[in-house]
C-alpha cells in the first residue's frame, strides 16, 4: 500500500480519485510514499529515504527545496493550469477596480452619513473624485505568457484590448497559437514603453526575483498601471512605491501587498486570493492525484519541476525507473547491468533535463532485486525503483 501525506485542507475532488484499497492518506502520515501540499512552506522540513515524490497542489513550488530533493532523487510535480482561469478572472477584475477606482468609491459610499446618501445631493458632488479609465483601446503588456499570461491574452482580446506579449521561453507551437490574440516583443523594456497596463504571470525563482524593478518601472509610460498576481517578490514593491509617490505609476494591483502598499488609496489590494476558488482547487487537486498515481504504480512523469517529463505504456513484466547524472556513457554503464543478469530490455525511454536524467527500462518478466542494487551503485545514479 502506498502513503500520502497531505498538507493544508485538498479538495475531496481529488482526494477521491485515490484507491482507498491501494492508497493511505492523512495528513500525519509517517514515512510517506508521496507528500500533496497546497500552501505550507517544505524548506526546512526533514524527510525519511522513502520519499519518492512532491506535488504541488498549485502552480508555484517556490515553497518546495526542488535542489535538495533533486540531489535525494525526489520527483517534484506542480499542477500547471489547474487554477489559471481563476487567477485570469481575478486579474481582469483587479484591473477593471484598480483603474475605475471601484474600491476606494465603495469605501467613500460607506462613509457617508445615512442622511447624505441622496444621488441628488451629496453623492453626485462627490463622485467625480473617483472617476477612472476604460480598459477598452488601451494597451496591455503580458510578462510571461504561460497557462494563465496566455488565457489574459485571450480575454484582454476579447475585451477590445491591445494585447503584447513578452516570454522569451515559450515554445514555436504555442506562440504560433497565441499570435493571433497578441503582438509579441523580444525586447521587454520596448514592450513595457509601449503599454498602458502591465501584468505580471510568471513564476519566482532567483532569476525571477525582482524582475519587474526600477529600471523596468522608469521604462513604462508616465502614468501606467502595473499588476502583480503572480508571486510578491517577482516585483520590487520599493520601487514600485516609489514610482506610485512620484506619478510614474498611476495605480498597482496585487494579490501580495506589503504593509506600506496596504496604506496606500492608489494600491488595489488582495490577500493571495486569486488561485482560491473551488473550482481551481478541484481542478488542482484532481491533476496532483493523477500524476501522483502514475509516478508511484507506472513511474511516469508529468509536469514535473526538477525531472524530465516520460509517459509511455508498459510492457507485461517488471519495470525499472533510474535517476541519475546526465552525463555521457550512463545509459552504457546501466545497460551494461542489465546484460550480466542475462535480461532483455522490451522497451526503454532516456531524457535529461539539464544535469539530471531519468530512464525507463521495461522487461517480460520478473526483475532480480540484485539488478537494482546493481544500478544503484553506479556513480551518479541517485535513485532506482522497481515497480511491479
Amino acid at each position: 500500500m502506498y502513503r500520502i501525506k497531505t498538507y493544508d485542507k485538498l479538495s475531496q475532488a481529488g482526494l477521491s480519485v485515490f484507491d482507498r484499497e491501494r492508497y493511505a492518506i492523512a495528513d500525519d502520515m509517517q514515512h510517506p510514499d508521496s507528500i500533496l501540499v497546497r500552501s505550507t512552506p517544505l524548506h526546512g522540513e526533514s524527510f525519511g529515504d522513502e520519499l519518492l515524490a512532491i506535488v504541488r497542489v498549485g502552480a508555484g513550488f517556490n515553497t518546495i527545496p526542488v535542489e535538495e530533493m533533486t540531489k535525494r532523487g525526489v520527483a517534484v510535480f506542480n499542477c500547471p493550469g489547474g487554477n489559471a482561469n481563476a487567477v485570469k478572472e481575478m486579474t481582469i477584475a483587479a484591473m477593471i477596480m484598480m483603474m475605475r477606482r471601484g474600491l476606494a468609491a465603495m469605501d467613500w459610499m460607506r462613509s457617508l452619513p445615512d442622511e447624505e446618501i441622496d444621488y441628488g445631493g451629496q453623492i453626485e458632488k462627490g463622485k467625480s473624485r473617483f472617476t477612472g479609465p476604460e480598459i477598452m483601446g488601451k494597451t496591455i503588456g503580458i510578462v510571461g505568457v504561460g497557462a494563465i499570461g496566455g488565457r489574459m491574452a485571450m480575454a484582454c482580446d476579447a475585451l477590445g484590448m491591445k494585447v503584447l506579449g513578452y516570454d522569451p521561453f515559450l515554445g514555436h507551437s504555442r506562440l504560433q497559437e497565441l499570435r493571433q490574440y497578441a503582438d509579441f516583443r523580444s525586447d521587454l523594456k520596448e514592450m513595457l514603453a509601449e503599454c498602458d497596463v502591465v501584468t505580471v504571470h510568471i513564476p519566482l525563482n532567483e532569476e525571477n526575483e525582482g524582475f519587474i524593478g526600477a529600471e523596468e518601472i522608469a521604462a513604462m509610460k508616465d502614468g501606467a498601471y502595473l499588476i502583480n498576481y503572480a508571486r510578491g517578490l517577482v516585483v520590487d514593491n520599493d520601487a514600485v512605491c516609489e514610482a506610485l509617490d512620484s506619478g510614474k505609476l498611476r495605480g498597482f494591483a496585487t494579490d501580495f501587498p506589503t504593509v506600506r502598499e496596504l496604506k496606500r488609496p492608489d494600491v488595489f489590494a488582495t490577500p493571495h486570493l486569486a488561485s482560491g476558488s473551488p473550482e481551481a482547487e478541484d481542478n488542482c487537486s484532481t491533476m496532483a492525484a493523477r500524476q501522483t498515481i502514475d509516478y508511484l504504480e507506472n513511474g511516469n512523469i508529468t509536469n514535473s519541476v526538477n525531472l524530465p517529463n516520460v509517459s509511455f505504456a508498459r510492457a507485461e513484466g517488471d519495470r525499472i525507473t533510474v535517476i541519475h547524472d546526465n552525463k555521457v556513457g550512463m545509459l552504457g554503464m546501466m545497460t551494461d547491468r542489465v546484460v550480466r543478469h542475462g535480461l532483455n530490455i522490451e522497451n526503454l525511454v532516456n531524457k535529461g533535463r539539464g544535469p539530471v536524467a531519468y530512464t525507463i527500462m521495461d522487461f517480460n518478466g520478473k526483475v532480480p532485486a540484485e539488478l537494482a542494487d546493481d544500478l544503484a551503485a553506479i556513480d551518479g545514479v541517485t535513485r532506482v525503483r522497481v515497480i511491479e
